[in-house]
Formats: C-alpha cells, structure tokens, sequence
C-alpha cells in the first residue's frame, strides 16, 4: 500500500496554515506553538529547527522527543473522520494536531486543549 501524500509533505509547509487559522480567530502564532510542543514533546528551539529544515511529517512525528500520553484522550471528528476511529498511527498523530489546531480556532479554552 502506498503511503499517504501527506507523510512527505513538510511541517513547515502547513505551519503558517495552522497559524493563520488560529490568528483569524484571535489566537496567537504562541498558542499554536504550544499546542504542537504539548503533543510532540519538541521544545521552543527544537519546532523552529524541525520548522527550519523542512522535516516531513512522517520524520516529525517519528523523531518526536516524547509523543504526550494524553493524546488519547483527543476525540471527534476532523475532515470528515472519527480521530479514534483512525487506524494508521501516523495518519492519526497528524488528524490529531488538527484536531487541535481546529479546537483552538473555535475558542476552547487552553486547558481543555491540552486535556488538563
């Protein structure tokens, strides 16, 4: 089976997507930074140096420091599919970060974000 065109795409590539969406709805560029440093375990300096070198999305995730265990508890439906119902682990991991990504343009709350 071949991969999903997605995997090959770059981070950074989407990343100003994730920020405009957010900014449109009066959140900040800091916010959605923190929300990909929460899921992937990535500080400040090393999102700018993935950002910076153009890291795929399979590559990201896979050399993510410490993917957060909480992410389980991240559900309902993006583009049109259950996030828990995702089989492919990688698939999941990035309809998760959209998942809250979308979270955080409709307002939730930061704590509810990061399922505090």
């Amino acid at each position: 089976m071949a991969k999903h065109r997605i995997y090959s795409v770059s981070v950074a590539s989407v990343y100003p997507h994730y920020v405009a969406k957010a900014q449109k709805k009066g959140r900040t560029k800091a916010e959605v930074d923190e929300i990909i440093r929460w899921l992937t375990g990535y500080s400040q300096e090393t999102l700018k140096d993935q950002l910076a070198k153009n890291t795929s999305f399979e590559d990201f995730f896979a050399q993510a420091p410490q993917l957060n265990p909480s992410r389980s508890l991240i559900l309902g439906v993006i583009c049109g599919v259950r996030v828990e119902d995702i089989q492919e682990p990688l698939m999941r991991e990035i309809r998760y970060l959209d998942k809250l990504i979308d979270e955080l343009a409709k307002g939730r709350t930061m704590e509810k974000i990061l399922r505090k």
